[in-house]
């Protein structure tokens, strides 16, 4: 269907400017008749006065039928060919000598269409009526003193088997000869051309549907991360807000959060070395895996180390993840968290400005197996607020290659510390977009915040 359509299209502009052209020779033949009407030109005016209107008319009828039919007939190629065919086999009757030179312009013509079956007609049509035109001349049209002096002929036009012999001889053939060395370039050319429009309809026909599995892949990621807000509109116990901007398509960070059980919140923000489908491919099983070994039995060091051996088993890129996972107590406020080579969170104690808090980044996951990890925990109050991201907002990059910074990121959270996660995200994303002014994104930006707004009532759990 792509190639299909890029045919068609260049078939519509082939006729425009076929037909632009002929009206371009036109002009040519017009001024050409003038000059011989003026005695500047010598060729013979009873001809030129015979043949110039009916070649004018042919050259111009493709361009009247583009306008009154429209230039997307699939007829209308074979009209301009034919009407410049028609028109040239008139030229070359009436001036015979330059019979080579104008029987060149309906084989151009037809490379424009880029097809080499159509450049063959034109061309086996091209010869027979050339052949022809120098017939026809040598009698009726313009006086060819060296096609007569070769035919030891001076006299009176008749027809004579010596006359046809010397013609057929020293004109049509070697002039047919070289209107066939012109012709082969204009096939080949044709021919080299449709190949690779061909090629270039099936590169653009691959390109679109990898684009349009794309397209889905995103959809996918985008509703694979929790994306409905307020999250869980039924506990007033907190608050949280999250975003991911891929740089491509699909992405590698992610974000998640979920109830542990009744009384434990889990946050949990990653970011997935590379970037497109192998990057977003195995975001998944680092989501899934973290998601599905956090339980409120198991520590979190105990998930990072689960989750950790599990990718190195299946490995074979040589991916890894930066990953910090935090589990809210909301009866206590004790937030544990495990850092696995990510970047330092910031804290904002109630009535405070967000500032960094030095946490022991630990090893990536996925990059060594059996690598064991620790366990950090703060005490939150209510009004404490925590905010993780991605290194895609500390490294973005303006078009003077400057790093947007950990010094402006906290910067713009210190002057935004009293607003709510939902909007403090978009703040900062406006703040990073200013700064990176029109240089393009290069990785992914994925934000999380969350607030502790009150304690839960003290509940007795399953596991206690």
């Amino acid at each position: 269907m792509q190639e299909q359509n890029i045919f068609l299209e260049n078939e519509i502009e082939a006729n425009r400017y076929a037909a632009k052209c002929l009206v371009i020779c036109s002009f040519v033949c017009g001024a050409a008749w003038i000059l011989t009407l003026l005695r500047i030109f010598t060729m013979p005016v009873v001809i030129m006065n015979t043949a110039m209107p009916v070649i004018i008319l042919c050259f111009w009828t493709p361009y009247l039928l583009c306008r009154l039919t429209g230039d997307n007939r699939k007829w209308m190629k074979y009209a301009v060919l034919f009407c410049s065919i028609l028109g040239v086999f008139i030229l070359s009757s009436a001036m015979p000598k330059h019979g080579v030179l104008v029987w060149t312009l309906p084989l151009m013509l037809s490379c424009h269409y880029y097809s080499k079956k159509l450049t063959m007609i034109t061309l086996v049509t091209s010869q027979i009526l050339f052949s022809a035109s120098i017939y026809i001349g040598m009698y009726f049209g313009e006086w060819d003193q060296i096609l007569l002096d070769a035919a030891y002929y001076s006299g009176p036009r008749v027809v004579t088997r010596q006359n046809l012999y010397d013609a057929t001889v020293f004109f049509v053939l070697t002039r047919a000869a070289a209107l066939l060395g012109m012709s082969f370039i204009c096939t080949t050319m044709a021919g080299r051309t449709r190949r690779l429009l061909e090629r270039q309809a099936k590169d653009s026909e691959e390109r679109q549907r990898i684009e349009t599995e794309l397209d889905v892949a995103q959809r996918i990621q985008a509703d694979m991360l929790p994306c409905i807000f307020p999250a869980f509109p039924e506990r007033p116990e907190f608050d949280i807000y999250a975003s991911m901007a891929p740089a491509r398509e699909v992405g590698g960070d992610f974000y998640d959060f979920f109830m542990v059980d009744e009384r434990h919140l889990a946050i949990v923000i990653a970011d997935v070395s590379g970037k497109g489908v192998p990057a977003a491919l195995f975001m998944v099983i680092g989501k899934t895996l973290i998601k599905d070994r956090t339980r409120p039995d198991t520590g979190l060091e105990e998930v990072f180390a689960q989750v950790n051996d599990l990718l190195c088993d299946s490995n074979q890129e040589g991916m890894f993840i930066t990953a910090f996972e935090g589990v809210l107590d909301l009866v206590s406020g004790e937030f544990c968290f495990v850092n696995a080579g990510h970047e330092i969170p910031f804290v904002a104690r109630d009535g405070e400005p967000f500032a960094p808090y030095k946490v022991k980044p630990g090893f990536v996951l996925a990059g060594m197996e059996n690598m064991k990890y620790q366990c950090g925990s703060i005490m939150l109050s209510p009004g404490d607020k925590i905010f993780q991201y991605t290194d895609g907002v500390t490294e973005a990059t303006n078009s003077e290659e400057e790093l947007y910074g950990m010094v402006r990121l906290e910067e713009v959270l210190k002057m935004n510390t009293g607003k709510s996660p939902e909007e403090l995200l978009p703040v900062v994303r406006r703040d990073i977009d200013a700064f990176v002014g029109s240089a393009p994104q290069f990785d992914d930006i994925t934000m999380l915040c969350v607030e502790y707004r009150k304690k839960m009532a003290d509940i007795r759990t399953g596991t206690e």
